[in-house]
């Protein structure tokens, strides 16, 4: 098969690992910059170039950057248009890039949830915060990735504080019920094709409430519960995601989802878990892109 590969960076290990698996199933593998590629949308013979080439493939593999959702999406868009299978199809990529829209759908599909609370007005404010059972709380810009823009309010006058400051701004957030008895531990499952194929467990540093790798979180092997297995699966179901990262926290009230990722890193869980993550995303594609699933809906 010829596998495009869309991602800034040829030498992310990501995209380094899908290569090697790629080309170690005897497939033609070629990284492509994204913000490079321009295209001819016509309703005959849609088309897609990068640097004067027109682009042809069998299957792509998105890892488009959060800064780069909306002309990333375009592209994968018109791969679509042309036929080609993506892993992750442009609808499902727009789904888990907004915070809210996620929360919504899988709050739709019964998916477990930290408390969430939205508004626009900072009138509100007060009922947010109590709708959220109180300080200490989570406030999150909408717009934010890996942890940035992401804060703890621990008493009720900095969460006043902290979200009059972000809508002053015009900024648009959610006001989550902080889970302490996760103690600052999260799960990341990775799904394919409708399967936990990879978990690990990521512990924030000290002092630090965000579990992200890069803000210096220690990941480790963990085995999950089958509530937290269905609960990851369904997460992905629900966003149309085949290939997808899922975020959990353990709660008293069992799993809640904090995020569902569409491009999730494959460095910390391969090497956490051992497992080939990369090669099982070749081998999804290997079975599914003759026979595709509906635009918008994962693999069961």
């Amino acid at each position: 098969m010829k596998i495009l590969i869309l991602s800034r960076n040829a030498q992310l290990y990501s995209t380094d690992a899908l290569v090697r698996a790629a080309e170690a199933r005897g497939h033609e593998v070629r990284v492509v910059d994204y913000l490079r590629c321009y295209m001819n949308i016509t309703s005959r013979k849609p088309k897609i170039y990068v640097d004067g080439e027109e682009l042809q493939a069998d299957a792509v593999i998105p890892r488009i950057a959060a800064s780069h959702t909306f002309y990333g999406n375009a592209v994968v868009r018109q791969f679509e248009m042309m036929g080609v299978f993506t892993v992750n199809d442009s609808v499902a990529i727009a789904r888990s890039r907004d915070k809210l829209r996620s929360m919504q759908l899988l709050a739709r599909k019964g998916v477990g949830l930290p408390v969430t609370a939205f508004a626009h007005h900072t009138d509100a404010t007060n009922e947010l915060i109590k709708m959220c059972g109180g300080a200490p709380l989570v406030i999150k810009l909408l717009e934010g990735t890996q942890g940035a823009g992401v804060v703890l309010a621990e008493t009720k006058n900095t969460a006043q504080s902290v979200i009059e400051a972000f809508k002053a701004g015009n900024m648009n957030i959610l006001v989550q019920e902080f889970i302490q008895e996760a103690k600052g531990a999260d799960i990341r499952c990775i799904v394919v094709g409708g399967k936990v194929v990879a978990a690990m467990k990521r512990q924030a540093a000290e002092g630090e409430f965000r579990s992200n790798l890069h803000r210096g979180g220690v990941a480790e092997k963990v085995k999950i519960s089958p509530e937290e297995r269905a609960v990851a699966c369904r997460a992905a179901k629900a966003m149309g995601l085949n290939v997808a990262g899922v975020d959990l926290l353990r709660s008293n009230h069992g799993p809640v989802v904090m995020e569902v990722n569409s491009s999730p890193g494959l460095e910390g869980i391969e090497q956490c878990s051992g497992k080939d993550v990369s090669g099982m995303i070749i081998e999804f594609i290997e079975r599914t892109a003759a026979n595709p699933p509906k635009a918008g809906d994962a693999v069961k």
